[in-house]
């Protein structure tokens, strides 16, 4: 199913080059696939728009983010410390957050990329039923807020 993308996120996107706003809409794409339906949250923060994937529209229930930056997009994985990387292409040393840098079109070809958003959404699923809370109604299709705008930024003009 096609999920266009909300006018905001296309607005917060226009600083950027055109590869890089390809990348993150050919990645919000890919995750849709996966992920639908499910809560959008769209963060015009300082140094990157974001765009967070969950269960519902509290961070808590966050999966997945995209991390828009000026030469690259990273497809972020919130519970990625405990998610098996087998290929080792995980990158990051926080306690929780890992990513993956998608810097071409290509990158997002990669069976891998596929095969690590479909076991984080698993594990993301299972660890919410886990919580023993009351399960969030699951949306129809994709529901998109924007959830912050910083006046504030240090991106492309």
């Amino acid at each position: 199913m096609n999920y266009s993308p909300p006018a905001a996120l296309i607005k917060f996107l226009k600083p950027y080059d055109r590869e890089v706003r390809d990348l993150a809409l050919q990645l919000r794409a890919l995750l849709l696939e996966e992920m639908a339906p499910c809560y959008e949250n769209i963060y015009d923060a300082y140094s990157a728009v974001a765009i967070g994937y969950g269960t519902s529209d509290r961070l808590r229930d966050g999966i997945f983010h995209i991390a828009v930056y000026s030469k690259h997009v990273n497809l972020g994985f919130n519970d990625g410390a405990t998610l098996d990387d087998p290929k080792g292409i995980l990158q990051g040393a926080g306690n929780r957050i890992r990513h993956i840098t998608i810097k071409a079109l290509d990158d997002l070809k990669r069976p891998e990329v596929r095969s690590y958003i479909r076991r984080a959404r698993k594990k993301g699923l299972a660890e919410a039923r886990k919580l023993g809370e009351p399960p969030s109604k699951q949306p129809r299709g994709v529901v998109s807020t924007v959830k912050a705008i910083y006046p504030k930024k240090r991106r492309p003009k």
